[in-house]
């Protein structure tokens, strides 16, 4: 069924749910585009769920709720991800809901195609194409951007690179919000990767997630290097706590930088002791070091180059550089979670904390 067969009787809600915590950098042009989206055949309503938020955020969403009515501002007491989710989906009114970020702006018919595509291809979430561009024009800003937009980067797996069609995992999706609800929410103890999560409970269940090109939204990650390193850092973190919680919700290629990493200790550790040996030890035991090494370089250059041709700069050829820090900051992040046995922080029972705001 395509929105053109959906009769004006049924017209239905969609419900945008959007959780911010200090985003007043961002937040009004995210907004922006979401009141100038195309809604010839569904409503909507924009939950701005919002973590108490301490850089003018919370009077951005205010004023510009006081002209535009279907903004409603809710507070998120207890400010992780999750839990904004969750109180969105208790808030919301329409039977689809929008799982939406703070750091991307969406084209004008991103919502009506999403839900177009939603039920022409028989699913419960479809998401839209993610183009990873640059958060401001300096080095640092596109280096991470590029990082972040090859597969080299972030694998195929990741949402800024995947293909369209059916898929394990999708990103900004408007989603059919009884079977969200069906499957149990979102979990609460899961700071990060919730949505991976989520989207794997849905899959058990038997339900199917689509990516489509037909429309797509713009991602704006990190502006510096050290904000990209912290980024790596905190989701291979989280990945050691999703997987204690739900295994199936991770891919192969969330655990490929730990393996790296691993790899890395392991070779140089080789080599170190190796020092200490006469030749022609030495030099064996350096071998596995420098491959590691070496491939990795390799298969950062080319990446590098394929970019340069892309983005026709060559400034792409610094990369070879940034990729290995990144991917050995997400492997660090693993393994500082494994060491120190970390566990989720416990979560708050209920939603009785959150509340909603009159602008």
């Amino acid at each position: 069924m395509s929105m053109k067969e959906i009769p004006h009787a049924e017209r239905p809600l969609v419900s945008v749910i959007l959780a911010t915590l200090n985003e007043a950098r961002t937040i009004e042009s995210v907004l922006r585009s979401l009141i100038d989206q195309d809604a010839p055949n569904f409503d909507l309503e924009i939950l701005v769920v919002d973590g108490k938020s301490s850089d003018g955020t919370r009077a951005i969403v205010t004023r510009m709720a006081a002209a535009e009515p279907r903004i409603r501002l809710l507070c998120n007491e207890r400010q992780k991800t999750p839990f904004a989710f969750n109180l969105g989906l208790s808030e919301a009114r329409g039977e689809y809901v929008c799982i939406l970020g703070a750091h991307t702006v969406y084209d004008k018919d991103y919502i009506s195609v999403c839900l177009s595509e939603l039920l022409a291809q028989g699913a419960v979430g479809c998401g839209g194409r993610v183009i990873t561009q640059p958060a401001s024009d300096t080095l640092e800003a596109r280096l991470a951007s590029w990082v972040l937009s090859h597969p080299f980067g972030s694998s195929r797996k990741s949402f800024r690179t995947q293909p369209e069609g059916f898929a394990d995992s999708v990103n900004y999706p408007v989603m059919l919000k009884k079977a969200l609800v069906e499957v149990g929410r979102y979990d609460e103890e899961l700071a990060r990767n919730q949505d991976n999560d989520m989207n794997q409970k849905l899959r058990a269940r038997g339900y199917k997630l689509y990516c489509t090109w037909k429309t797509q939204c713009l991602y704006h990650p990190k502006d510096t290097l050290r904000g990209l390193i912290q980024y790596a850092y905190r989701n291979g973190f989280w990945n050691a706590m999703s997987f204690r919680k739900n295994p199936f919700s991770l891919g192969v290629h969330h655990l490929v930088p730990f393996v790296f990493l691993m790899s890395a200790i392991f070779s140089l550790a080789l080599a170190v002791a190796g020092l200490w040996l006469p030749q022609p030890y030495h030099t064996v035991l350096s071998i596995p070091l420098a491959l590691l090494l070496g491939l990795h370089v390799s298969a950062g250059s080319v990446a590098a180059l394929q970019l340069s041709r892309r983005e026709k700069s060559l400034a792409t050829l610094a990369l070879p550089v940034v990729f290995p820090a990144f991917h050995l900051a997400y492997g660090f992040g693993t393994l500082s979670a494994l060491v120190t046995n970390a566990k989720p922080p416990a979560a708050a029972k209920g939603l009785t904390a959150a509340k909603a705001e009159t602008p």
